[in-house]
């Protein structure tokens, strides 16, 4: 499940990449996203330490996209802030985990079941990029109900 932080991250991200590789601040992100603006800085340093924005302090300061919108991918974000999209540890391959009950982890129909989740999940997500969902949010073609 995407966590509302997911949700603030992705409502930001897309409004940056309305911006045009302007600067843009905080405040401004804040109420173009509808996200609170102290939950969004935080959101905004993990963002920067990962990579997808770029931050200059100061007066003429703000925020944007450190690379093109059309080379960031959903999974990417998600993943950043949320950590693996597995429905279960188990059926992670980043953070394997087994179940503490399982008496074998590879014969075990539910960590198969929740594997094609993954991937099915992974599939979609990993092929959307930032500048489609801006997209999709601008145009109102498909709404960004987040």
């Amino acid at each position: 499940m995407l966590s509302m932080k997911a949700k603030y991250a992705l409502r930001a991200l897309c409004a940056l990449s309305a911006s045009e590789g302007g600067l843009v601040p905080a405040r401004v992100l804040a109420t173009a996203a509808s996200v609170p603006e102290k939950f969004l800085e935080a959101i905004l340093v993990e963002l920067r330490n990962a990579g997808f924005v770029l931050s200059k302090r100061g007066l003429l300061g703000g925020h944007s996209l450190a690379r093109a919108p059309d080379t960031i991918r959903i999974g990417d974000i998600i993943r950043c802030i949320d950590g693996p999209i597995a429905p279960l540890r188990c059926a992670s391959l980043t953070a394997y985990s087994p179940c503490e009950d399982c008496a074998d982890p590879a014969q075990c129909a539910i960590r198969a079941l929740m594997a094609e989740v993954r991937v099915a999940i992974s599939s979609v997500l990993d092929h959307c990029s930032l500048a489609e969902l801006a997209e999709r949010a601008q145009n109102k073609r498909l709404p960004l109900l987040l």
